[in-house]
């Protein structure tokens, strides 16, 4: 049995979002540092940064999570910047908030999650889709993470521009629907010998409007299950979906051509193939010749978070920053070769530069919309312009 703590909303050890938007989803050393502060009456007005490097590295990772870290700071008597969420970035900050220290202290740890787990899902994603650029690809991962983030991991995907995911419950956040084929335990609950029955049973009951993908690989040959996936179903079925375990399936490239090769042979050139297991981004250029889809799962969904910090940089209009940290405030610029350059905000950027930051809150009003379909051609767009391959 469960011991109940009251510190969750059910029994799945899940944070209530009461406690993030309260400031006690935090580390316990901020909730000391408001204690202490609030004691000695110090409430210092300060400028704070989110930087995961301080210096253009080249190395780029795709931004998200500000719509959620816009959603905390949000009512508090602080202003906050921001680069656009789908901006790629490789050094300077990427969020920048000022006012009382107090008004946002305990946010800090929940402000870098938004952030880092975010926008590192984003930037695997966004490494999947420069892969296949061409070629239908789906975030098949939510299974590989808590379920209660798989909003999160669905919506970075999105960020990104992949075409699609697989979990439910994201998709009615999202006001997205969710995609997906059928399982092997589906084909298993009928049988070795009445996989025909499986496939007829599925197309029978899938509405209409959703493509028949057939998955033929559960226990023969892939190319002997495909055909008889289209023997069965004929001109019902749209599609058909290999799975197979790495360590029974060879050469998955050799193995697509060949199935795409007997379909085509035989009058069913319409079927598309969608491969899916185990795929990263080198996969997806291997297989993208041969592929009209993809699922990706673990390589989106179990990404390293960007390792962002949050730093004082100025209190009470003085520059200020701990040992390696720069101080003062910041701006990040992008030049027309798509290189990023740092610079005080105080001076000018460069001549032929654009600056990056935003506002996206004003004394506690939210002041930037933000549109997911918006984002994504952001990301495509800022992939090209700066050369992004991951």
């Amino acid at each position: 049995m469960t011991e109940d703590t009251g510190e969750t909303d059910d029994a799945f050890d899940v944070v209530p979002t009461s406690a993030i938007s309260e400031g006690r989803a935090t580390d316990a050393y901020f909730q000391r540092t408001r204690e202490t502060l609030t004691a000695a009456d110090r409430n210092p007005h300060v400028v704070a940064e989110v930087t995961a490097d301080q210096f253009p590295s080249g190395e780029f990772e795709l931004l998200a999570g500000v719509a959620n870290a816009v959603e905390l700071l949000a009512g508090r008597a602080v202003d906050v910047d921001a680069l656009p969420p789908g901006t790629l970035f490789d050094g300077g900050p990427v969020l920048r908030i000022e006012g009382p220290y107090l008004e946002f202290a305990a946010l800090e740890t929940s402000l870098l999650g938004f952030l880092s787990h975010a926008s590192g899902v984003a930037t695997a994603a966004l490494e999947c889709r420069v892969a296949a650029p061409d070629t239908t690809v789906l975030s098949f991962g939510a299974r590989h993470v808590h379920p209660a983030i798989a909003g999160m991991v669905e919506k970075s995907a999105l960020t990104a521009g992949l075409d699609g995911f697989s979990h439910v419950a994201a998709g009615d956040l999202l006001g997205r629907e969710a995609s997906g084929t059928m399982p092997h335990a589906l084909v298993i609950c009928f049988g070795r010998e009445r996989r025909a029955e499986a496939w007829a049973a599925f197309a029978d009951a899938t509405p209409s409007e959703t493509p028949t993908v057939a998955l033929c690989d559960t226990y023969g040959d892939e190319v002997e299950e495909v055909l008889h996936a289209a023997e069965t179903l004929g001109d019902d079925l749209d599609g058909v979906r290999l799975d197979t375990t790495s360590s029974r399936r060879g050469e998955f490239e050799t193995i697509a051509r060949e199935v795409r090769w007997e379909l085509d042979v035989r009058g069913y050139e319409d079927v598309d193939v969608f491969l899916s297991g185990g795929l990263d981004p080198a996969s997806l250029r291997d297989l993208r010749g041969v592929a009209d889809g993809f699922g990706v799962g673990g390589y989106v969904s179990n990404a390293d978070p960007v390792d962002f910090a949050l730093d004082l940089v100025a209190v009470d209009g003085d520059p200020a920053a701990k040992r390696g940290k720069l101080s003062g405030a910041k701006s990040v610029y992008r030049t027309a070769d798509g290189t990023h350059h740092v610079g005080l905000r105080s001076r000018s950027g460069p001549a032929d530069a654009e600056s990056l930051f935003e506002p996206v809150v004003r004394d506690g009003e939210v002041v930037a919309e933000f549109d997911l379909d918006q984002t994504a051609q952001r990301a495509l767009a800022d992939a090209e312009r700066v050369g992004f391959r991951g």
